[in-house]
């Protein structure tokens, strides 16, 4: 590749405005051409293997194949890797991004100068291949393909921390939390929304079981198959009808949240009733 010519990029991410967002900071940093954007894990083998770009930024967290499980797939069939900058709302995947040998990631939301430094390294990168006629096909990076499966595979049976952040979509806008400052989380049709003293979003995740694996164990409980609830909001513990309980929490509206009967002894072990 000419030092003169575009990058060839591909955008993978199951959310549109991330997508778009990413788009339009790469269009207008120059010299970077998007070649197509996919959707989920199952898109983004498909897409590298059709278009075989310099790079792809790839999402962490997406529906069907994680980032980590696309790169591993791509490895096992010895397919042509491109370089990878890895893209995700958690900087806990960060380490776990550069331990697989990623060359960069980017937080979201997305910030324009963490892009253009991601492209740089691409830039740099492939300048290095091309001066030292290295193969394509090798991961960004020098270790070897055999080397790098073992270390996703280490990545992805290892326990992920808990971030101190979850994002959160509130209208056009994407929102990072605290995790201490969430009060619950409830499920309505398949669409988890998360409550804050000050503001109400939802969250990118399917289940609240896909969620409660990003929050702290600690401080997070499921009171009820519909609901998450932060055991520092709340506010008091209602009696309720045939020895059942509902919370009332200290968010905004003091929503009360029904206990389920299976959950009714945690309950009385948290406060001692």
């Amino acid at each position: 590749m000419a030092s003169t010519a575009p990058i060839t990029a591909l955008i993978i991410d199951d959310e549109q405005l991330a997508r778009e967002e990413l788009k339009y900071l790469l269009d207008t940093a120059g010299s970077v051409e998007v070649l197509a954007q996919g959707s989920n894990g199952v898109e983004a083998v498909e897409l590298i293997r059709e278009y075989q770009p310099d790079v792809v930024f790839l999402d962490v967290q997406m529906p069907g194949l994680d980032g980590f499980a696309v790169l591993k797939q791509l490895i096992e069939h010895r397919d042509l890797i491109p370089q990878i900058v890895f893209a995700t709302a958690f900087d806990q995947y960060a380490v776990r991004a550069f331990d697989v040998n990623a060359i960069d990631y980017l937080l979201k939301p997305f910030d324009r100068n963490r892009v253009l430094q991601a492209l740089d390294r691409v830039r740099l990168r492939l300048q290095e291949m091309n001066g030292s006629e290295a193969e394509p096909a090798k991961p960004a990076g020098d270790l070897n393909i055999d080397t790098l499966l073992r270390l996703i595979e280490q990545q992805q049976a290892s326990p992920r921390p808990h971030s101190g952040k979850i994002v959160l979509q509130a209208q056009s806008r994407l929102l990072l939390v605290d995790q201490k400052d969430i009060c619950f989380a409830s499920i309505d049709e398949g669409v988890i929304s998360v409550v804050t003293p000050t503001l109400e979003g939802q969250s990118k995740c399917r289940t609240l079981e896909e969620l409660l694996e990003l929050l702290d164990p600690n401080l997070f409980w499921r009171a009820h198959r519909s609901f998450v609830v932060n055991i520092n909001h709340i506010k008091e513990v209602v009696p309720w009808f045939k020895s059942s309980y509902q919370l009332r929490m200290d968010d905004r509206k003091q929503t009360e949240i029904p206990v389920s009967r299976a959950q009714t002894r945690r309950l009385r072990e948290l406060f001692k009733l």
